[in-house]
């Protein structure tokens, strides 16, 4: 029982690592060096903020279109918005995915 609590403390410190990105040194992460991880990072940042800019643009399509009663740039506007959406929630738990991958020893 005292093993089990313990190993379980263990994984919960691990969790903090988790959602903080890019910052274990084992699984797929370990041969990355710091400057390459702070380029990942920067990287994964630009597209969360290019694709939410896109979720912005496609909900400005949405009431635009919706005033000129224009259905196409409605339209336009839901497919934008919904992958932007879907883009972001993949891009922001790419590491959390990862993580729970490589630690489960898959």
């Amino acid at each position: 029982m005292v093993g089990a609590i313990q190993d379980a403390t263990t994984l919960a410190g691990g969790v903090g690592d988790l959602v903080n990105g890019l910052s274990p040194d084992w699984g797929p992460f370990s041969a990355v060096g710091s400057k390459a991880r702070t380029i990942i990072q920067v990287l994964m940042a630009a597209v969360v903020l290019i694709l939410f800019g896109m979720a912005i643009w496609g909900a400005w399509q949405i009431r635009v279109g919706n005033s000129q009663q224009n259905t196409m740039d409605v339209k336009q506007g839901k497919t934008m918005v919904i992958s932007a959406l879907a883009g972001l929630f993949l891009v922001a738990s790419m590491s959390t995915l990862f993580g729970i991958v490589f630690g489960m020893g898959v």
